[in-house]
């Protein structure tokens, strides 16, 4: 009788019972939610004392490409802005390697504690859907902070094809089947699935030269090895301006601030089309929001420095900013509209 008067005594008061035979421990379900109100409590505790003594260490900043790109320049641009505000050494190291897998996975492995970042470019949104066997998962294992710069593909042809407009170039297409070509800066990269996707809409069957970067396939197009590319204004601006190439779309939601008078893929007759690039910081997924949140707010106040802005705007991009969840959502809406175009054309690196 003591025996079960004790059990009922202990399950009332909500205390752990342990049956004999049956493992370990109950826990009644009352207890079991204050444990967890408790636990919930503590690791708010822990996340707001680790942002509110962050940093405490030197701050490195990866970046998965080699010196004098564009997401080198950027992360190197917003650099000594992040030292201010956030009163601490950043370092910005140069970790290149199999399209930028090694030191993205760098990142996606390191410590969350906000010391260890990325700087990345919109390619990161085309691996997941062309490559099954990335180490990292892209979408668990990096935390978006905020875009810094974000820039729309131009589609560019030679100078010698007798077109003018998009839906010349697409006339001429399918005028030919199989004559006409593309240049893009390597398989399955980001201008490759771009251009597929315009060829799918527009129901044309181009030949895709694949070449090792942007500086080849420009040359390409310039020398008239290649007809069609798409890729950054930047780049191509002193060929067109030379008369060597000609700008036949953007594509943009809008007109490019450099081009005005170069009308949008949306607007040549393919509503809703859309292709653009981007560099973004980024940090180990489970880095504590409160770091990533003031990590954000840095970025945003280097984004209102003029000189900041001018410099992202001589690159032809528009300047970034905005929260992580909105660079977040629109990671994971890449990646699945990259998806769908890479099992459509049958684009992988497997």
């Amino acid at each position: 009788m003591n025996y079960h008067r004790g059990r009922r005594a202990a399950r009332h008061a909500g205390a752990i019972e342990s049956i004999p035979g049956e493992g370990p421990a109950m826990i009644a379900p009352r207890t079991m939610t204050l444990l967890a109100f408790a636990s919930a409590l503590a690791l708010l505790g822990v996340s707001g004392a680790s942002a509110q003594n962050y940093p405490t260490q030197t701050i490195r900043i990866v970046v998965p490409q080699s010196p004098g790109g564009l997401i080198d320049t950027t992360a190197r641009l917003i650099q000594p802005h992040l030292e201010r505000s956030l009163k601490q050494t950043v370092i910005v190291e140069n970790r290149t390697g199999a399209a930028g897998v090694l030191g993205t996975d760098a990142v996606a492995k390191a410590a969350p504690d906000g010391h260890t970042l990325l700087v990345v470019a919109g390619s990161l949104s085309v691996l997941p859907a062309t490559n099954p066997n990335l180490p990292y998962d892209t979408e668990r294992d990096l935390a978006p902070v905020a875009l810094l710069s974000k820039y729309a593909f131009l589609f560019v042809v030679n100078s010698q094809v007798p077109a003018k407009t998009l839906p010349e170039f697409v006339a001429l297409a399918k005028k030919d089947p199989g004559k006409y070509n593309y240049a893009t800066t390597g398989m399955a990269a980001l201008n490759h699935l771009a251009t597929e996707r315009l060829a799918a809409l527009a129901g044309i069957k181009l030949l895709h030269i694949p070449y090792r970067g942007g500086a080849p396939s420009v040359m390409a197009v310039v020398k008239g090895e290649a007809h069609l590319l798409a890729i950054s204004p930047q780049v191509t601006m002193p060929h067109i301006e030379a008369g060597s190439i000609r700008a036949i779309a953007t594509g943009g939601a809008s007109r490019d601030k450099l081009l005005p008078n170069v009308p949008t893929v949306a607007e040549a007759g393919y509503p809703g089309y859309e292709a653009v690039s981007w560099v973004g910081l980024l940090a180990p997924g489970k880095t504590p929001k409160p770091i990533v949140d003031r990590i954000n707010a840095a970025v945003n106040e280097a984004m209102r420095v003029p000189e900041v802005a001018d410099r992202i705007a001589k690159t032809g991009s528009e300047v970034g900013g905005g929260t992580p969840e909105a660079f977040r959502a629109m990671i994971s809406r890449e990646i699945k509209e990259w998806t769908e175009v890479a099992r459509a054309a049958n684009i992988t690196t497997k």
